[in-house]
């Protein structure tokens, strides 16, 4: 509002010397006129037969009234035109201020909103797991006698809270990075991506009997491989998490049109229909299985946020014969 009002200042300002500067102009050159209209009629006029005559001009008094009223029909529509300008000036400003001032503000609000919900999930899921602790930890201590196998289970649960809570924070930091993160692109391959991240994922696939079968056609893309890498270990553990032990996870890539698609598909359950539009909000965790699996409901929504960074999409669907696939579309 305040550079609205400086903008319609300036505006009369301009109106006002340009509508003196006209009428200045105006009076000027009507008296040229005037002038030359004199001058011209001091030569005499001779008619057809060669006869001298002479034509009288209007006096001075007849001659001002007649600039009077001329001088106040240009002063009326000067006016008239300028009012109209700066009316059209005042609503063009406007709806450009308003426009200007909201592309400004909106990356304000958009970390605004990141910060308010980082500090939103932070808080919610950090207090229950510490007061879990807390509380388990004072129940201990007030056992008169316990065993060196006793403090070191407790001890043992303690590191296993405080691990799940560094991934906690840790999740929660990487969201708030990719929300509003520039990435930096590079040339590389869906091999090389896939191949890193099965190489971090392996160790949690020997251990659970995991078979990963891949089906990527070669291809050239321009994105942020580490990203990526994060994005489908991320997948990877989610397909182990929720599929069999000893079952398969399909790693596919292919190109289709303008775009490459990689697939992660797990012979688990599925998702229920119920919960398939809210899988990859923040902290969502609905049916009681992903519930009883340690998770904090961040990992989707990060993955998310890193195809997002990398200007592709991620989605979700029930293969046919069981099993979920998960989907990131990359732009080539």
């Amino acid at each position: 509002m305040f550079y609205l009002v400086i903008m319609l200042g300036f505006s009369l300002v301009i109106t006002a010397a340009l509508r003196v500067i006209s009428e200045h102009e105006y009076a000027r050159s009507t008296a040229v006129q005037l002038s030359a209209v004199r001058h011209l009629f001091e030569f005499p006029w001779r008619n057809l037969e060669g006869e001298e005559y002479s034509i009288s001009l209007p006096n001075n008094k007849e001659i001002g009234s007649i600039q009077d009223e001329a001088a106040q029909n240009v002063r009326y529509r000067l006016n008239r035109d300028f009012a109209i300008i700066n009316g059209a000036a005042l609503i063009v400003a406007g709806v450009l201020s308003y426009w200007f001032a909201g592309r400004t503000l909106r990356p304000i609000e958009e970390a605004h909103r990141a910060q308010t919900r980082f500090a939103s999930d932070a808080s919610h899921e950090l207090r229950t797991p510490l007061a879990a602790m807390r509380v388990e930890n004072e129940v201990f201590l007030r056992q008169p006698h316990f065993t060196e196998q006793e403090a070191r289970e407790q001890l043992k649960s303690n590191l296993e809270e405080t691990q799940r809570l560094e991934d906690l924070s840790n999740n929660l930091l990487a969201l708030a990075h990719f929300e509003r993160a520039q990435l930096e692109i590079a040339k590389t391959t869906p091999h090389q991506i896939v191949d890193e991240a099965v190489k971090h994922a392996q160790k949690s696939a020997t251990a659970r009997q995991v078979t990963f079968k891949q089906h990527i056609k070669n291809s050239t893309l321009y994105t942020n491989q580490s990203s990526l890498v994060q994005l489908l270990g991320i997948l990877l553990d989610n397909a182990m998490k929720y599929g069999p032990q000893r079952g398969t996870i399909t790693i596919s890539g292919q190109r289709q049109t303008n775009y490459y698609v990689l697939t992660v598909s797990d012979q688990g359950p599925g998702i229920d229909p119920a919960d398939l539009p809210h899988i990859f909000e923040r902290l969502y965790r609905g049916d009681k299985a992903r519930s009883t699996k340690g998770g904090y409901g961040l990992g989707l929504a990060l993955a998310r946020e890193i195809a997002k960074a990398n200007n592709g999409t991620l989605t979700a669907k029930n293969n046919p014969k069981g099993g979920a696939c998960f989907a990131v579309r990359l732009p080539l």
